[in-house]
């Protein structure tokens, strides 16, 4: 009988232990700060819509400085030996360049309307990852000897919201390399660091990937968010929608005309039921099967700004 027990735990335990094993972790992205790229001058400017807004050249740093290519490859092995998937920027910088129908703007032929992408939307999109890994250092001297200051954050790259920070100087040394030094300054914060990673990511398992959902109406479109369908207007069909399939009903409706709804704090599940990773263009998308169908019979253009924002704007395609 105690041998019946004692088996039965065994069986328990490490049932347990597969499910730990199997976890799964988020998918990290290692950029380099926006703060590190303007200060060595590797900028790029972009124009949205007439306005000029100054953004990191990533493909520029990678090409010019040897110190942050070796610098981010090291903080990728380190996170590769804990179980972290991993995105290469390089590499996904390289995919967007072969990418020749890769849009930075979309126009409507009726009604002319424009959507503007910034190219580090355009990257987050198509990279998918679930953090991005933003990192500044410096070299810096002390008599013959050198050490390395560092600050490592963690965005949620649908929000861009801050969820981990590690920040340090490491010992001072008059042989090691700058990734050695580094590696020797992060170690200490990264126990710490990935447990912040992790409780963001369980806080997304549990009630939801935040994004921002827009809704708006072309010109043309022959129905708008005040048009009737039975009782409600369709303004209102929407947002009960929104309740049926955000996790644990968690959105804000930001504001809403006859022309455009504004959701805010909307949460999406991660993965849908096949347990495929739900990204907010694809979430989204099943709203306009639904305005497809009976008894809307609407048609709505669905696009994707940058990787937590979607938008669905109806009357056309």
């Amino acid at each position: 009988m105690y041998m019946k027990k004692f088996i039965i735990v065994l069986f328990i335990v490490a049932g347990f232990l597969q499910t730990f094993g199997q976890a799964k972790k988020p998918t990290l992205m290692i950029v380099p700060a926006d703060i590190y790229c303007t200060r060595a001058n590797f900028t790029m400017e972009f124009d949205n819509q007439g306005s000029k807004v100054v953004l990191p050249d990533y493909k520029k740093t990678m090409q010019n400085d040897e110190n942050m290519r070796l610098v981010i490859t090291k903080i990728q092995s380190m996170f590769v030996d804990r179980g972290f998937p991993l995105k290469n920027l390089e590499a996904e910088l390289k995919k967007l360049e072969k990418e020749s129908a890769e849009l930075a703007m979309m126009t409507s032929k009726t009604s002319g309307s424009s959507i503007a992408e910034s190219p580090i939307d355009i990257l987050k999109r198509t990279a998918k990852a679930d953090i991005i890994l933003d990192i500044d250092f410096a070299v810096k001297k002390n008599g013959p000897q050198k050490y390395i200051t560092f600050n490592l954050q963690g965005l949620d790259a649908y929000t861009s919201k801050a969820i981990a920070n590690a920040a340090g100087a490491g010992k001072p040394s008059s042989a090691a390399q700058t990734e050695i030094l580094l590696e020797e300054a992060v170690l200490s914060h990264l126990d710490n660091f990935q447990a912040q990673l992790m409780a963001h990511f369980e806080d997304l398992f549990a009630n939801g990937r935040e994004v921002i959902c827009k809704i708006k109406v072309w010109d043309s479109s022959p129905v708008n968010l005040e048009t009737e369908f039975g009782d409600d207007e369709l303004n209102k069909h929407i947002d009960d929608w929104f309740a049926k399939n955000t996790v644990k009903g968690r959105y804000n409706q930001a504001d809403a005309s006859e022309s455009m709804m504004n959701f805010d704090q909307v949460r999406i599940p991660l993965y849908d039921e096949k347990g495929k990773a739900l990204d907010t263009k694809n979430w989204l998308n099943e709203l306009r099967k639904v305005l497809k169908k009976e008894p809307y019979n609407t048609e709505a253009k669905l696009y994707l700004k940058g990787l937590g924002e979607a938008w669905l704007i109806i009357g056309e395609k």
